[in-house]
This record gives structure tokens, sequence and C-alpha cells, in this order.
């Protein structure tokens, strides 16, 4: 029998923790699927560990700590690395990733017919306006960028060993696994999910960490924004011709008028769009320091696991 392995990365989840374990235990059990769990515990600040601890003697869960809250691509990562069985799934803890979806994905993954299952929001689940319309701009971005078309895509999503051991192979330490699980290639479907409420808690992800989650999410798959330097410096050399024209025809038909102010508009904007290339050849470059230190993804400070 083929082995699944479940990928759930938390943080701060102390409540919903003891409900997922009983959910995905009955579940699995009941369609016959040989599993584990892989919790990852991305520094958490409450009650996680130790209630991840109190599974020690079961055998078909394995919990992995952080020495610090490194992030959910690193947990990631790091699960992926962990995993067992023939394929896994990486899901949430906090039920809005309905728990019944796996079976449909396995199901479809026992075809032999594809490698990855990806699980696309049917709709977004009860949200802000505001977080709803960042949500769709920033996959709108992402697509007009990187060709890469994300639009209710999730981590939720169903991997084979193929693809599993193709990911880490990946040196790269920021990852995008939303995407790079879709760039790797592999034969592919979809299915669809309603975002399910959340069993308890609310969610980690502030507007700020979303913001910084967008940025290297486009800057890992693109390098666009850095062209648009290149294309503000064509326009305005073009503007310049323009520019320079018109003064000189003023000049030698006497027309042309003493004053600063278009000489001070033109210094405001140009200094504008210096500043602002600036930004964005300053950011890639800080991804690249980032990559070339070869720090780790993350740091483990323990295991409880039955691998000995």
């Amino acid at each position: 029998m083929k082995m699944l392995s479940i990928i759930i990365p938390v943080y701060n989840e102390e409540q919903n923790i003891p409900n997922m374990v009983q959910t995905l235990d009955q579940l699995l059990k009941e369609h016959k699927i040989s599993y584990e769990i892989i919790f990852i515990d991305d520094g958490s600040k409450d009650q996680t560990w130790e209630i991840l601890s109190s599974y020690k003697n079961l055998s078909y869960i394995t919990s992995i700590r952080f020495s610090r809250n490194f992030g959910k691509e690193a947990a990631i990562s790091a699960g992926l690395r962990q995993v067992k069985g023939d394929a896994c799934v990486v899901m949430d803890c906090d039920m809005q990733h309905p728990p019944k979806v796996i079976i449909e994905m396995y199901k479809l993954w026992l075809t032999n017919q594809f490698d990855i299952i990806e699980a696309r929001k049917s709709n977004r689940g009860k949200e802000s306006m505001m977080h709803s319309f960042f949500a769709k701009l920033f996959y709108k971005l992402l697509k007009s960028t990187s060709g890469m078309n994300l639009e209710g895509a999730s981590d939720f999503k169903l991997l084979d060993r193929k693809v599993i051991d193709a990911m880490n192979q990946m040196p790269e330490r920021l990852t995008f696994f939303r995407a790079l699980s879709s760039w790797v290639g592999f034969r592919t479907t979809e299915v669809y999910f309603e975002v399910g409420e959340r069993f308890a808690g609310k969610t980690k992800w502030s507007y700020m960490k979303l913001f910084r989650y967008s940025l290297n999410s486009i800057a890992s798959f693109s390098t666009l924004p850095m062209q648009l330097v290149t294309l503000s410096g064509i326009i305005f050399f073009i503007f310049s011709i323009i520019l320079g024209i018109n003064t000189l025809y003023n000049l030698f038909s006497g027309t042309a008028e003493v004053g600063f102010t278009t000489v001070i508009l033109l210094l405001l904007i140009i200094g504008s769009v210096i500043m602002f290339s600036l930004g964005i050849i300053g950011y890639y470059l800080s991804k690249i320091y980032e990559e070339v230190k070869a720090r780790p993804k993350y740091i483990i400070s323990e295991i409880i696991s039955d691998d000995k």
C-alpha cells in the first residue's frame, strides 16, 4: 500500500492541533490510507510544542521544532525533507483547507496520471474587502511578471515522490512554494475547494507580512521590475529629446521665457525616478546577498520521531 505524508506547518496553533490530528486520523483510517503526519513548529510562543510533544508515543506523527520563527516557506521545506511516503500533501492546520479534499487528491494520484494535484480555491472564504483586493492584485502582478497563473492557488496540494525529490535538490533559500511547485512541471491537474472557517484562533498574517511575502514572491520568479528601470530611462530619454527640441525652437524664435518652474519639476521627476530605480536594484541586490551568504533556511532544535 502506498504511503501518504501530511505536512502541516504550525505557528501558535495550540487550539487547532488536537482537532486536526483527530480529524485526519479518523478520515484516513476510514479510507484505509497508510499515512504519517509531519508537524513543523515554526518557533511558536504558545503551548504548540508541548501539545506536539504529547504525541511522542504515536509512531505516525513526527514533530519538528525550529530554534526560532523562520517562516512558512522554511517550514514547508523542512517538511519536504522529512517525508517518508510515496506522496505528500501540504496543508494548513486551521481547517481552512478541508481534510476531505485529501481523499479526492489521493484517488487522482493513485491513477498514476498526475504527479501534482493543485487544490485551488473556488471562493476566498470570509475575508475583508481590502485583503481580497490586494490578493487579486498580487496574483495579477505575478501573472504579468512571471507568466504564472496562480489565481485561486494555495499551498494545499499533493506532490508525488519524484516532485518532492526534485524540489529537495534546489539549493535556493528564498523560495515561494506555491509557484515553485508549478515551475518544476510534471503532470498536473486541479481540484477545487471552498475555504472553510478557522476552527479556532485567528490568522497570523498581518498586512505588513503579506506585503513582504508578496515582494519576495515576485522577486523570486521575475526580473521584470529590474526592466522597469531600463524602461524609465528610455521614456525620459525620449522626453528629454522632445523637450530639447522645443527649447531650441523657443530660443531661436525669440519666445523663450526665463523661469525655474520647468527646471524644478524636471529635477523632482528625474530624481524620483532615479531613487525608485535604485530602490528596485537595491532590493534585488539584497536578495542576492542573502543567497550568497548560504545560511541554512532553518535551524532545527528538536525532533520527535520514531525514526531512530
